[in-house]
């Protein structure tokens, strides 16, 4: 029985203690353990083995303890002697800020009242930068001045550092030399840069701080290249006219010219000017409809003035005939009347008869296209009133994609509907005047043949 308890107790051992090497099982494999008495021996010798590896590491835990506590001791001094560093620049920066606010206090009670000056200075010079940046001299006079003005107000901003007199004598002498130049109108030749982005050497012309122009043509100030460029779009015709007059004027002659009074780069009123539409792009925003209404309109007075002319001529042979006692052919009332004579022996009734329809005979000639015109007057308002209709629904489609936030997202509509509107009336009250005068004058004509018929009647009548 004892025995088998020694047995388990080594299965134990064996299976719990992991201080076994792999070196050991190889050394052990060939020398498998037949008694009890080796298998004891076996188990004495891993323990054995066990406890110098045990040793070995508590010694190399001791020695890594023993040098992590130096370590440690050298950190804590380290930190020692950084926080009495830190305490005597703390001390130190208490004493700099006391240093400086009696500095402070003694470089403003020196400054005395220049403090409010270079106050002055300060705003004077950041005013006049943020104008010559912009301003139509700076392409003549250049930006190193706009420069020199960020430059002192920078300057001025700060408490360490004060203006010399030459850079307060400069700040005076750019506001006074922009102050003539803004009388002057001078020429000189610089850099211009074309539509297309090129560049080219031009004569310009500038008056005052107001406008620049070369070759006919108006100019403004580029203030990110620091040079002129031409206007994309020019002006009207008689204001570039103006411009090209100026340009080629000599000097002491006086010319007409379109100054923009608003601004030193051009202003308002020029872009306003230039924003504006011509007739043509006016007439371009009625689109489809406003094209079919001036079309429409183009014929309808083209048909009126032709119909007034024939009418005038007629008219004209018709005065002629009743002063002559022939009857001509050329005419309507001379072919009236070589009815009236050819019909006069027969009986009145006939000879009304006959004179009725050469009347009616008449008539289409003398009003035709009259019709065309008159309809031509009812419809272009109608069709005026279509591109209105055209136009606010585009407005409205607009409205629901995109909101109310851009109004330039319903400008072409509200546009398409103005213009169409325009362009209806526009074409109805010149048709609609053109057609009183045509009708009036056919009816002059109808009314001579009637009157002349009438009077052949009654000589039939006196006769009979």
């Amino acid at each position: 029985m004892k025995l088998l308890n020694l047995f388990y107790f080594v299965l134990i051992v064996t299976f719990s203690t992991p201080s076994f090497t792999q070196d050991a099982n190889d050394e052990n494999v060939d020398q498998e353990p037949t008694t009890v008495e080796a298998l004891l021996a076996l188990v004495k010798e891993g323990k054995v083995k066990e406890q110098a590896e045990n040793v070995k590491r508590e010694a190399a835990f001791l020695a890594s303890k023993n040098k992590q506590a130096s370590i440690l001791a050298a950190e804590k001094r380290e930190l020692a002697r950084q926080e009495k560093i830190a305490d005597k620049l703390e001390a130190e920066y208490k004493a700099n800020q006391e240093i400086l606010r009696v500095k402070e206090e003694a470089y403003k009670k020196e400054l005395g009242s220049l403090v409010e000056l270079f106050g002055h200075l300060q705003s004077s010079a950041g005013e006049a930068s943020s104008m010559f940046a912009d301003s139509i001299t700076s392409a003549e006079f250049g930006l190193e001045r706009v420069s020199f003005l960020n430059d002192l107000t920078g300057k001025m901003s700060e408490t360490t550092e004060l203006p010399t007199i030459r850079e307060i004598e400069r700040l005076w002498y750019e506001l006074q030399n922009e102050m003539i130049a803004g009388g002057d109108v001078v020429k000189f030749t610089t850099t211009v840069i074309d539509v297309d982005g090129e560049t080219s050497e031009c004569e310009v012309t500038r008056v005052g701080l107001f406008n620049a122009v070369c070759d006919g043509k108006y100019l403004e100030f580029a203030s990110s290249k620091g040079q002129y460029a031409f206007l994309p779009r020019q002006p009207a015709g008689r204001y570039t006219k103006s411009a090209k007059n100026l340009g080629s004027a000599a000097g002491g002659e006086q010319v007409k010219f379109g100054v923009d009074p608003t601004g030193p780069t051009g202003g308002s009123l020029l872009a306003n000017l230039i924003q504006t539409p011509s007739l043509a792009e006016r007439a371009a925003q009625g689109r489809e409809v406003g094209a079919a209404i001036i079309v429409v309109g183009i014929i309808g007075i083209a048909i009126a003035f032709w119909k007034l002319y024939s009418l005038y001529m007629v008219g004209l042979a018709v005065t002629k005939q009743t002063k002559s006692k022939t009857a001509s052919s050329n005419n309507p009332l001379g072919r009236v009347l070589k009815v009236g004579q050819d019909n006069f022996k027969k009986d009145i009734d006939t000879l009304e008869l006959r004179l009725a329809e050469a009347i009616m005979a008449e008539r289409p000639s003398i009003e035709r296209g009259i019709s065309v015109v008159r309809i031509i007057s009812v419809v272009a308002p109608l069709a005026g009133l279509l591109g209105t209709v055209t136009g606010m629904i585009v407005t409205f489609q607009q409205i629901t994609l995109y909101g109310t936030g851009d109004p330039k997202l319903m400008a072409g509509g509200i546009s398409q509907a103005l213009v169409t509107t325009v362009l209806g009336l526009l074409v109805a009250i010149p048709t609609t005047l053109l057609h009183s005068f045509t009708a009036s004058s056919a009816k002059g004509i109808i009314s001579v043949l009637e009157e002349q018929s009438t009077g052949i009647l009654a000589e039939h009548s006196e006769t009979s």
